[in-house]
């Protein structure tokens, strides 16, 4: 796989490799910002439009004060760019990271967006359904708060990044995270939906999940097309007793979960949304 040569930061491309910030920023002190995680293929910004209604909602629920160039067509000339330039124009995954500036949590402080984006080329096993099926347990160390925050993709990942090297520890594809009340909220870097009694159902927002793209993309069309799906508490009986499980976000769509436990999974309903939604000309 090629790797990124260059990266675009406040207006600017340079070279990858070089310092950034200052050790007084406050996304590194703090967390404080969020980011977008996003595919790029054949010349194309897919679910565009998703992707940056969550990035201004986020904007403006985070406080940040935004100039008037900062748009969405000011956001998408400069991801085409360097996409073209680091050579990643067939597929790639992008990310757009935005974070206020140096100071200390009580400093008087400008909100204006940072904003870095990056681009890497994507491997093809990321534009396929997983036939192999993951292997997933749920992380013990860490809760996922429910509140007005907890739907954005932070800066602040301490909880998923965790989870993700107890799951690589314990020989597993990936950890469930669970919310203060038992239930599920998401995976590190997915959303959960699960298949019970011919329903398909995800976590609701007010579980503490992360509000994902893929998510919404994947409710709009099942509901478009009268597929029963419920947003919903998840219980850890709920997951035993499932027929499906599986994973969704913007950079893979859909992954099948083969076993959780002592239960295992099939993908027939799994793998029809993919063939039929997240990637229909496959």
């Amino acid at each position: 796989m090629e790797a990124s040569k260059f990266l675009f930061l406040d207006g600017k491309t340079s070279r990858t490799g070089k310092p950034l910030i200052s050790p007084d920023n406050r996304s590194f002190r703090y967390g404080d910002g969020f980011f977008e995680t996003i595919k790029y293929a054949d010349g194309k910004i897919l679910l565009a439009e998703l992707h940056f209604e969550r990035l201004f909602a986020s904007l403006n629920r985070l406080a940040f004060q935004a100039p008037e160039y900062f748009t969405k067509s000011y956001l998408e000339n400069q991801i085409h760019a360097l996409v073209k330039r680091n050579g990643h124009d067939r597929s790639a995954r992008i990310r757009v990271t935005i974070f206020r500036g140096e100071g200390n949590i009580y400093d008087e402080i400008n909100h204006f967006p940072h904003h870095l984006i990056q681009s890497w080329e994507l491997n093809p096993s990321n534009i396929t359904f997983n036939d192999s099926g993951l292997i997933l347990d749920i992380y013990p160390d860490a809760r996922k708060v429910c509140d007005g925050l907890s739907h954005i993709k932070s800066n602040n990942y301490l909880n998923y990044a965790m989870a993700a090297i107890w799951a690589k520890k314990n020989k597993l594809d990936d950890a469930f995270l669970f919310n203060p009340y038992d239930r599920l909220a998401d995976a590190t870097i997915a959303n959960v939906f699960i298949v019970k009694n011919g329903i398909i159902k995800t976590p609701a927002i007010t579980e503490g999940p992360v509000q994902g793209v893929m998510r919404r993309h994947l409710l709009q069309n099942l509901r478009a097309e009268s597929i029963p799906v419920e947003e919903t508490g998840i219980s850890l009986e709920d997951l035993e007793e499932a027929s499906e499980i599986f994973l969704t976000n913007a950079v893979y769509g859909i992954r099948w979960v083969k076993k959780f436990r002592k239960s295992t999974y099939s993908h027939q309903i799994s793998e029809q949304i993919y063939n039929k939604i997240i990637c229909p000309n496959a």
